[in-house]
């Protein structure tokens, strides 16, 4: 299957990693930082927990400013489109936003929230939301990067899945860990040092090849899974991949079925950046 990414719409498929803790209205976006280069492509991730609404946007903070980056229900916004559009199949309640041609002033923090239909206003206040820090061009700064090409996996039940992830450059003393989902129920996956899920494997084919394989994969597997770098002096988390989104789907019980699926995926993603996994 050739998986794309085009843009998709928006419906729960519970349950998923991402949504453990229940149709609470939660929404989950990572932490950060994260690093984009100049005018490259910024993907900013976000789920919600339990029914999906329009009534959703992305504010960014700097220097005590807020600036609305875009919104699901109206408004015009250069250079900003959602993951996925709603005339598509959609995978859950997804509203990640493509940032295309970061400049410097993209640099801040940016929060998902879900907002009041009538005023317009944010319905909780703003948590830490997600980081980012632009690398302007030719500044030799910054010179650490973790890089998560795959953005959307499709697999099916019982599959090894790869899921890949290339440290480059020298950052500062610390591990590298895997982490599935966002937030407070966010669940440690794989730690090159230390204990990790029985299933998970690490490739380690080079000294910047953190990528990891999923054996056996269940449908409880799926949910978006984050290649982190820690510091340890101070202790905190000091970058973060963009994330790799994993759906399993169950084993189709028939051929039939199974060729209706492969047909299905090629109409949902016609074009774009493609993960080839052999279905069963």
């Amino acid at each position: 299957v050739c998986v794309t990414l085009a843009s998709q719409g928006c419906k729960c498929l519970l349950p998923t990693s991402d949504q453990r803790n229940g149709c609470e209205g939660q929404v989950l976006q990572p932490e950060g930082p994260m690093l984009v280069a100049e005018g490259g492509t910024l993907l900013l991730r976000c789920t919600v927990t339990g029914s999906c609404t329009d009534m959703i946007k992305w504010v960014k903070v700097s220097n005590q400013d807020q600036q609305e980056i875009y919104n699901f229900r109206h408004g015009f916004f250069p250079g900003v489109m959602p993951m996925f559009q709603k005339a598509l199949e959609p995978l859950n309640c997804d509203y990640s936003i493509y940032i295309h041609n970061v400049t410097r002033e993209r640099a801040g923090t940016y929060h998902c929230v879900k907002f009041d239909g009538l005023s317009g206003h944010a319905e909780t206040k703003l948590d830490e939301g997600t980081s980012v820090l632009v690398k302007r061009l030719g500044d030799p700064e910054s010179d650490f990067w973790i890089i998560q090409p795959q953005e959307l996996v499709l697999a099916t039940t019982g599959d090894t899945v790869f899921l890949n992830c290339t440290v480059l450059g020298n950052g500062p003393f610390g591990p590298i860990r895997w982490f599935r989902g966002a937030g407070l129920s966010r669940e440690a996956i794989y730690n090159f040092r230390g204990i990790s899920y029985p299933n998970v494997t690490a490739v380690r084919a080079s000294n910047s090849d953190f990528s990891i394989l999923l054996h056996g994969i269940s449908t409880e597997d799926s949910g978006t899974y984050y290649c982190v770098k820690f510091q340890r002096k101070p202790n905190r988390q000091y970058l973060s991949g963009q994330g790799t989104r994993l759906r399993v789907k169950a084993k189709p019980i028939s051929p039939q079925e199974s060729e209706f699926t492969n047909e299905h995926a090629a109409k949902i993603f016609p074009s774009g950046k493609c993960t080839y996994l052999q279905w069963h």
